[in-house]
């Protein structure tokens, strides 16, 4: 297998590993009832009339698997970062206690676990999405690869290896997808 093929395979794998770790990522930030700093992840405040991530304004912890605990840098910043918390619509009210928020992570209902499971379905489905895209990507590569000399049986056997690339990840996006099911459910 010539240097061409080998690079096409490896930016296959390459793309899909990272659709899986964009994936793993993602489904992070859907609580699956215990408390997790990943949760605040995103949630933007108004810094000084800058967007800023909380994570950069915040130390956030969690001292049990019932709290989240976030201490501003600055105490002025107490009042936007609670307004952030809020509008971010994550179900949290953060409670001011002298120089920090905690965050009471409530049970999760048999309904609203339901709808946490449907959002990290939706998530895998996009997930799967991506890497079937990077295999489009780099197939489109490989069929110009007849154009550069490389015969056609490599091309084909290339191909194959990329299909079988696609499944093995889309497999993998699966598992991750049960077992965040599965920790979804966990009363």
């Amino acid at each position: 297998m010539n240097d061409l093929s080998k690079a096409c395979l490896e930016e296959a794998k390459n793309n899909m590993q990272g659709a899986v770790k964009h994936l793993e990522s993602e489904l992070t930030k859907i609580r699956a009832g215990k408390a997790n700093p990943a949760m605040l992840d995103g949630i933007k405040v108004d810094y000084y009339g800058t967007p800023t991530l909380i994570s950069q304004v915040a130390n956030i912890s969690t001292p049990d698997p019932r709290n989240i605990t976030v201490q501003p840098w600055e105490k002025s910043m107490m009042g936007a970062i609670s307004k952030a918390i809020q509008a971010a619509n994550l179900g949290f009210n953060p409670q001011q206690e002298a120089d920090m928020l905690r965050i009471i992570i409530p049970p999760l209902t048999e309904e609203r676990r339901k709808e946490l499971a449907k959002a990290a379905k939706a998530e895998v489905e996009t997930g799967k999405v991506n890497i079937r895209n990077a295999r489009r990507n780099v197939l489109d590569k490989v069929k110009k690869l007849k154009d550069k000399g490389v015969p056609e049986d490599e091309v084909k056997q290339v191909e194959k290896e990329i299909q079988d690339i696609t499944d093995k990840y889309v497999a993998e996006a699966d598992k991750i997808f049960d077992a965040k099911q599965k920790e979804i459910m966990a009363v």
